[in-house]
């Protein structure tokens, strides 16, 4: 069987941007397991329109050229990580709007997320897993959660390093965790599907 192939989704598009950092990091710790395909997906390269379909896509085709193109993307993925910025005790504008650009391509399929924040990106991830559960999605337990004086520590923002290596004692073994529980449930909805 084919190793399960993982999207890594880039959920901010700011321009100064943290996210780049944990990005390339999930990524390096993915690839060195050998045990799944990576793809990191950066919703820059996907600018959709605020949702202005008649409906859902398990409702009715998607009209906007963009929203298609992002929702053959996703559909060629078995799990995803998101990498999960927390602006004002939620989720960015620009991934809710994401979510909500697909529905089939969602489904039956897991996500867990690096999440970013003083405190660690709590309030976005649990707004994450609400809205994939809405989608059918399957919330893996484990999570990487980046806060505190670990989140000062690296971002170059606050005048920190820009190496999550200066912090991975304290958030390598969730990493760990977080992919062997995408593997596990990306393997099992794989088969069902």
């Amino acid at each position: 069987m084919a190793n399960p192939k993982i999207a890594i989704i880039v959920s901010s598009t700011r321009p100064t941007r943290f996210a780049d950092i944990p990005t390339a990091w999930i990524r390096a710790q993915a690839e060195a397991r050998g045990d799944m395909d990576v793809e990191v997906v950066d919703l820059r390269d996907y600018p959709m329109p605020f949702f202005d379909e008649v409906a859902s896509n398990a409702w009715a085709p998607t009209q906007d050229p963009t929203a298609q193109k992002w929702q053959k993307k996703i559909a060629e993925f078995d799990g995803y990580v998101f990498v999960l910025a927390e602006y004002n005790r939620s989720l960015p504008g620009v991934l809710k709007n994401a979510l909500d650009q697909a529905y089939v391509e969602w489904a039956r399929k897991p996500f867990g997320a690096v999440s970013y924040g003083s405190m660690g990106g709590a309030n976005s991830l649990g707004h994450l897993q609400n809205i994939g559960v809405e989608l059918q999605m399957a919330p893996v337990r484990n999570n990487v959660r980046i806060g505190g004086g670990d989140f000062f520590k690296v971002h170059p923002g606050f005048g920190g390093s820009g190496n999550l290596s200066d912090v991975e004692a304290s958030i390598l073994p969730s990493a760990k965790a977080l992919l062997d529980d995408i593997l596990w449930w990306a393997k099992a909805t794989k088969a069902a599907r």
